[in-house]
């Protein structure tokens, strides 16, 4: 009998422990389910598109071995939208003598990048046709977005923390990170 005693009290004990851990109360089940109901999608607002840049406004910065291109932002055209965009102006001349203009958005959140205008000759500018977010991603070639990213435009998942840190990024470097 003692036995069985102990086998009510051992399966007493089992129960006891699931309701003080809420194992068997659905209210404490989907607790941090609850939590996260208050965090609303993710929504991009308009960007809009920025003067055309003017050279006294580039700011050059290195994009890695093997760049034959100048990689340039226009320290004007930077900013931080409400929605955690990195918005700015991208020009880079390629070695043999063509320039490429493009305004472009970068969420730190997900690593992504998109061009929403390309600028044309005459210093105007045309939207993208199809602005889609890409996976920026370090590459041999055209690495260029992958610095933006990592040295000048965002802290991990989130942007610097104003645009005059970009500019300063940009015309100082980047500040040294521990590699702790």
């Amino acid at each position: 009998m003692r036995m069985g005693s102990l086998r009510t009290r051992a399966l007493a004990t089992v129960v006891a422990l699931a309701m003080l851990t809420g194992a068997t109360t659905p209210q404490w089940r989907d607790w941090a389910y609850d939590f996260d109901e208050d965090v609303k999608p993710w929504k991009e607002i308009e960007g809009k598109i920025p003067g055309y840049p003017k050279p006294e406004n580039l700011l050059p910065f290195e994009a890695g071995a093997p760049a034959e291109h100048r990689y340039y932002l226009d320290a004007l055209s930077v900013s931080i939208g409400e929605d955690q965009v990195v918005r700015y102006t991208l020009v880079v001349k390629a070695a043999g003598g063509a320039t490429n203009v493009t305004f472009e958005g970068m969420r730190c959140e997900t690593r992504e990048q998109k061009i929403y205008a390309v600028g044309r000759a005459d210093g105007n500018w045309v939207r993208a046709r199809k602005p889609l977010w890409r996976r920026v991603e370090y590459q041999n070639v055209n690495r260029h977005h992958g610095v933006l990213y990592k040295e000048f435009l965002c802290s991990g998942p989130l942007p610097v923390a104003s645009e005059r840190e970009v500019q300063q990024r940009l015309k100082y470097g980047a500040p040294v990170r521990n590699s702790e």
